[in-house]
């Protein structure tokens, strides 16, 4: 499992980047303040990270995902989502040899004026239904969550349709639906980081892991791979 995000709040910039083993449990992550150096690098349809002993190389199929302008704190906040979307490429780490990836991606591209003190919670991640239809989700709480014209969705053999309001354990080991709908999570590892620069503020966890349960509209996963995420965050 992996991730990768570029970040502009004003004139900071600041990518960072992670990669889960899951066979022995190891991640490898990495932090960066933008000052030319290119180890992360995201445009349409491709995502790369060139840092040390990690090369990773994808190409995504991207496609249309879903838009939501929501009201924040006085100003508004764009976003689009993608989800299941087939992600092909390369990953070579600590000097071995290229191995091929196929997998599925998640892509989030968010821009605008948030709340001086913001706070989310977030899970994003792909898997299947026990009858093996592609199943994918983007849930949030407390940023772009109105109960409708949200960025809340689940993705259908590819089809996407909104999801009614939700909440998060403050453990994050579970995400309930208002209609009834659990989905559970387990986690295998996790990234973590506070920030102080005066001015901005950053607080963060987001555990990589698995998922079961149901989604909203109680479709059922037999299995899942994602992300959750707590932030706080003072712009």
């Amino acid at each position: 499992m992996a991730c990768a995000s570029l970040i502009r709040v004003g004139p900071l910039r600041q990518a960072f980047w992670a990669l889960l083993g899951r066979a022995d449990g190891r991640l490898r992550e990495r932090t960066r303040f933008l000052g030319g150096h290119r180890a992360v690098q995201l445009e349409q349809g491709r995502m790369c990270i060139s840092d040390g002993a990690v090369l990773l190389d994808l190409r995504l199929e991207e496609d249309a995902g879903i838009e939501a302008v929501c009201a924040h704190g006085g100003g508004q906040v764009w976003t689009h989502k993608q989800a299941g979307i087939a992600a092909r490429g390369s990953v070579r780490l600590d000097g071995g040899p290229a191995r091929e990836i196929e997998a599925l991606a998640v892509i989030d591209d968010t821009a605008g004026y948030h709340a001086r003190d913001t706070q989310w919670q977030w899970t994003a991640g792909v898997g299947e239904s026990p009858e093996g239809v592609a199943l994918a989700w983007n849930l949030v709480t407390g940023v772009n969550d109105p109960p409708h014209g949200s960025e809340r969705a689940v993705w259908v053999a590819g089809s996407p349709s909104e999801a009614p309001p939700v909440a998060f354990a403050p453990d994050l080991s579970m995400i309930s639906c208002v209609d009834g709908s659990e989905l559970r999570f387990l986690a295998e590892a996790e990234r973590s980081r506070s920030q102080n620069l005066l001015i901005i503020q950053s607080d963060y966890r987001a555990p990589f892991g698995a998922f079961s349960g149901t989604l909203p509209g109680g479709i059922s996963l037999a299995h899942g791979l994602g992300v959750v995420e707590h932030h706080r965050a003072r712009w």
